[in-house]
């Protein structure tokens, strides 16, 4: 398999090296006056192939790729395989889409839910638009995946939704393969019928994760109804009563399914409703916090921050004010 060999460092926006960001780095670059800047650090041992959805992107890793326009049907950005060696490190400050990696070998890590978390061969992990992203690998360790990035609106219903896991297992290689294939198709031009063939296969099993059709119906209940009244103070018990399990057993199953804790999806659900409301509403904090079930602004500003990078205020102004990192596609 060819693929493309990287300079020893590809930063867009800033040339410097992101050398062991830790969650604790991250957060303080956060909590500066400064504004966070997508960084890119690839390193001259990562190799890498990919298709993009727009031929005039001018992203220099893009153009070693092939283009394939077909791709913005399912609103993707760009797809590919990655064969990450250290220093490689990826920090995303406000991806403009659902991101998904799925691992073949070796392993690495990414920053989910506000904490980094290992992902393995056979794992892939889902994260959700308009949250900050980083990924990288782990000092002597090779990390290879496949990778599907969207580009989607703020107010368009994202891939993501309420029983999509953050992570779980997954068998990597038919996804691998359709990556491989779209590439070999979008670099040979010799017609759209196999292109638009591997793009929807692409698509196809990006969702046989994000929107499983096997998962446990009482996860559906729970979650269906926990997202019908977020205002709700929710406990678990009460969470495990709607599943008609044990409070151990809802943690186990959840755990398994969603690669979250029920508390920490319920978490994820709130803010991803919050974020929702602070890009088309103009309420004030306060009243968003308590529609989305935080007891007081403070808890839910300190709650979205770490989970998605930035405060309530602050992602407000970077929907369109300069000075703030826009979406990256």
């Amino acid at each position: 398999m060819h693929l493309s060999q990287t300079h020893p460092a590809v930063d867009e926006g800033s040339t410097a090296a992101i050398a062991g960001n830790s969650l604790t780095d991250i957060r303080s670059m956060l909590a500066s006056r400064t504004s966070p800047q997508d960084r890119q650090v690839l390193g001259s041992g990562t190799a890498y192939k990919v298709v993009r959805a727009d031929p005039a992107d001018t992203r220099d890793w893009l153009q070693k790729g092939h283009a394939c326009p077909l791709l913005t049907q399912h609103h993707i950005s760009h797809a590919g395989i990655m064969e990450a060696v250290p220093p490689f490190e990826v920090l995303r400050t406000n991806q403009s889409g659902t991101f998904m990696i799925a691992c073949f070998e070796g392993e690495g890590v990414v920053l989910a839910d506000g904490q980094w978390r290992k992902v393995r061969a056979g794992q892939a992990c889902l994260q959700p638009p308009f949250v900050m992203n980083s990924l990288k690998c782990q000092p002597g360790r090779p990390w290879k995946f496949a990778w599907v990035r969207y580009h989607e609106s703020r107010e368009a219903r994202p891939i993501v939704s309420t029983i999509s896991p953050v992570m779980g297992a997954f068998d990597p290689s038919p996804l691998k393969a359709a990556i491989e294939g779209l590439y070999a198709e979008a670099g040979s031009l010799r017609g759209v019928s196999a292109l638009h063939h591997w793009s929807e296969l692409v698509h196809h099993y990006v969702l046989r994760f994000a929107q499983p059709h096997q998962a446990d119906d009482r996860l559906w209940r729970v979650w269906q109804c926990a997202e019908a009244d977020l205002a709700k103070s929710w406990t678990l018990t009460e969470l495990a009563g709607i599943a008609c399990m044990s409070e151990e057993h809802l943690r186990r199953v959840c755990r398994k399914e969603l690669g979250r804790s029920p508390m920490q999806h319920l978490t994820f659900l709130r803010l991803q409703r919050a974020r929702h409301l602070l890009s088309i509403t103009d309420d004030k904090v306060e009243f968003i916090a308590h529609a989305v079930g935080f007891e007081s602004a403070f808890t839910f500003s300190n709650t979205f921050k770490k989970w998605i990078g930035w405060r309530p205020s602050e992602h407000r102004k970077a929907l369109g004010m300069p000075g703030f990192p826009q979406a990256e596609a």
